[in-house]
């Protein structure tokens, strides 16, 4: 009885303790101060106030942190400029908070003429002085200086030298966060490849704010959202062999990431440590502060099958399957896209389990009719790589069939040089009807004087094909958005295809059919595809920037259609200006041709010719692989004293025709300015070209052109006398060498 008076007493008096106790002290809350201008400060912004990036970088912090927004519109960085930052009441309020964290963006408005021509040298000591004036009112404070945000081309002053300044304002922002010892953030990738959210050309919408929100939230806190690879990354998948193969993705800062190249999967024990069977290679990495991490593994045998791990401490990722050859990047347009089963050798291509399919299917199917608000969405996200099955063993049949017939048969002839223990990795990325200029890089494009102009009123620019412009318009009809994208729109599919899939992947080349959509225009053509080449070593040259990522193309075939055989020969002149770049070759298909279908169904021979061209140069196999080429005509012989009648050509390579025939193609250029049909002779490596009488060109005449293979569908002979019987490419030259005496 007495111990139950005690209890109840005890439970009487127990809520007066606890009223006594003092209330709990909230934390003190981290102050992030934003500083900067209109970006900033969120103008144009729908609801502002709640969407402008700091509103909503404060609301993914959460309770813990007060997060302001210190923005004003118009402010440059320099003090001298047209309106200086240090100058506003934004300013004095940003440093008299005393923030924990201060994120500056700052440095667009100081691209005005006004500002970065006239006092550009000032620019790292006004930002060190204003980094400095934030670090005396909180001595431990973090401080992150912020790349911009990109400047459209839209912009009124992008050619005028906003695009020039901008990019060395950037160069600047990054001394100063190296010599301040900041925190640097890149606001330029977040938006680079999203124009459509940039309406004036300058300012963010909500979209866009929120997504700047997110990556300095991302900075802050190192969260990236775990661990992320490149949706090249799945079972059944291939790595390019190598002493340092590159594998990389992105994972939150700070962590260690451990990749793993073995017989079997990795198991998580209770002490976290992995447990795995034989391993192959091994390396780890530290996420640096942009979660971007990357390993380099020697992968210099091939592997039939493995297991790849890609581990955090809190995150696995494991691939099966993964074998370790060569891989092979298949782009262009439709004659790369069109698939085994339509092609004429369908029936000698062999499912081959040791080749490895991967396809960057297009979002939707019908790409011809009008796009539906579901499709236009996914577009506008870059969301257009459809492929839920990831790599696919070339076993499969109906996989095989699907794929490019071009791609295929390069494939199986390389699987089949190097042997059953050399595994080959093939990814399409092509896109039926696709311009070039979708292949390029939006930078790569901006910085070039000619280019840059390609991505004006892009749906109506009379630099693309008329039919281009057409399937555009068919597919927008009625879409009143002005920054719609689209899947022909100039560098649209370098970055919703390439820039993704090479994010952390290594390739060993790539090859390439497409020129239909620019051979109406061969003169722009011969910048954009140095473009084309270009963007795509940049993407994938990341371990040796002195070695060329190999890039094979075909030369158009032949149709009736007038422009093609200008456009090949520009083709093949190309093919000698790149050459120094090394590792740039062309092989043709016009002895291939259909005179009324784009699409020949003679997939076989243009792909074993690409692979010629690889296995000869990648592989160092002593094929006759190379196309006859022609030096510059010259005369050999002349009738009496006063006309020139014959030609010859040499050629690095003794020569044939395809039919055994007398030789057919070539023509001279009459003193009628017109061309006409020329006897041809070959005599080992040499062509010898006679002219008829009425054909005679006088000593003191300008020498004529010849041509060889200018019909837009052709049937021209003339071809290397070794087993693959190479075919000459169209061109046209004029005749040099000696004058006759």
């Amino acid at each position: 009885m007495k111990k139950l008076l005690f209890l109840l007493c005890a439970a009487i008096a127990m809520p007066a303790a606890w009223s006594a106790r003092e209330p709990e002290t909230k934390p003190t809350p981290v102050r992030v101060a934003c500083v900067g201008n209109s970006i900033t400060y969120g103008l144009l912004v729908e609801d502002r106030e709640k969407n402008c990036y700091p509103a909503v970088l404060g609301r993914l912090l959460g309770d813990g942190y007060d997060v302001r927004n210190f923005g004003h519109s118009g402010a440059t960085l320099l003090n001298k400029g047209h309106n200086p930052y240090t100058k506003t009441k934004e300013y004095a309020e940003a440093v008299a908070f005393r923030p924990d964290i201060a994120v500056i963006h700052l440095g667009i408005n100081d691209t005005d003429p006004r500002n970065w021509p006239n006092y550009r040298d000032e620019f790292i000591p006004d930002y060190a002085a204003l980094i400095e004036s934030f670090r005396r009112a909180n001595p431990s404070v973090e401080i992150y200086v912020c790349r911009m945000t990109p400047i459209a081309h839209r912009h009124r002053r992008f050619k005028a030298g906003t695009r020039d300044w901008h990019h060395q304002i950037q160069d600047a922002i990054e001394r100063v966060a190296q010599s301040q010892r900041t925190g640097l953030i890149d606001l330029e990738s977040v938006l680079k490849d999203r124009p459509e959210l940039l309406p004036d050309a300058v300012h963010p919408n909500a979209e866009g704010a929120r997504l700047l929100a997110e990556r300095i939230y991302s900075a802050i806190t190192g969260d990236y959202g775990k661990l992320r690879m490149s949706p090249v990354y799945t079972d059944n998948m291939v790595l390019q062999r190598g002493h340092m193969t590159r594998i990389g993705g992105v994972a939150n800062a700070g962590r260690t990431v451990r990749v793993t190249l073995s017989n079997g999967a990795a198991k998580v024990l209770k002490s976290r440590r992995m447990k795995t069977g034989t391993i192959y290679a091994q390396d780890t990495a530290t996420a640096g502060a942009d979660g971007r991490w990357e390993v380099h593994l020697p992968l210099e045998q091939a592997l039939l099958s493995a297991v790849l791990t890609v581990s955090t401490q809190d995150t696995i990722a494991t691939y099966r399957n993964v074998a370790v050859g060569e891989v092979w990047m298949a782009s262009g347009q439709s004659n790369m896209s069109w698939p085994v089963v339509s092609s004429a050798e369908r029936r000698e291509a062999k499912p081959n389990a040791n080749i490895r399919l991967f396809r960057a299917n297009p979002t939707f199917a019908d790409e011809r009719g009008k796009l539906d608000s579901t499709e236009l969405a996914r577009l506008n996200r870059l969301d257009y790589i459809r492929n839920p099955q990831g790599w696919v063993p070339g076993s499969d049949t109906a996989a095989m069939e699907s794929f490019s017939a071009v791609a295929w048969f390069f494939g199986q002839m390389l699987a089949d040089s190097l042997g059953p223990e050399v595994p080959v990795g093939l990814i399409e990325t092509s896109l039926g009807g696709a311009p070039a200029e979708a292949f390029v890089a939006r930078r790569v494009l901006e910085d070039d004087p000619v280019l840059v102009d390609v991505l004006y009123d892009w749906r109506n620019n009379e630099m693309a094909q008329d039919w281009v412009r057409s399937v555009i318009n068919g597919n927008l009809d009625g879409v009143r958005n002005p920054l719609q994208r689209h899947f022909f729109e100039p560098a649209y599919l370098y970055e919703s295809r390439i820039a993704p899939l090479a994010a952390g992947y290594d390739i060993e080349g790539v090859i390439w059919y497409q020129g239909e959509s620019n051979a109406h225009n061969a003169e722009l053509h011969e910048r954009i595809f140095p473009a084309v080449v270009r963007s795509f070593r940049e993407a994938f040259d990341r371990n040796f920037p002195g070695l060329k990522l190999p890039f094979y193309f075909v030369q158009l075939s032949s149709l009736n259609r007038p422009s093609w055989p200008c456009f090949r020969d520009s083709q093949r002149r190309l093919e000698r200006k790149l050459y120094g770049w090394d590792n740039v070759g062309m092989v043709v298909s016009s002895d291939w041709g259909d005179s009324t279908d784009v699409h020949p169904r003679h997939k076989k021979p243009v792909g074993e010719r690409l692979a010629l061209q690889a296995l000869n140069k990648e592989y160092s196999y002593e094929y006759k692989f190379k196309i006859p080429d022609a030096k510059s005509p010259r005369v050999v012989e002349g009738s009496g004293t006063q006309y020139r009648d014959t030609v010859t050509l040499d050629f690095d390579q003794p020569l044939a025709t395809s039919d055994g025939k007398a030789v057919r193609g070539f023509e001279i250029e009459g003193r009628d300015g017109l061309f006409h049909p020329a006897t041809a002779v070959i005599k080992g490596t040499q062509v010898i070209i006679t002219a008829s009488d009425t054909l005679r060109q006088g000593v003191d005449e300008q020498p004529p052109r010849i041509r060889y293979g200018w019909q837009p569908f052709m049937r021209a002979n003339l071809c290397g006398a070794g087993p693959h019987k190479l075919p000459v490419s169209t061109f046209e030259d004029r005749v040099g060498g000696l004058r006759l005496q």
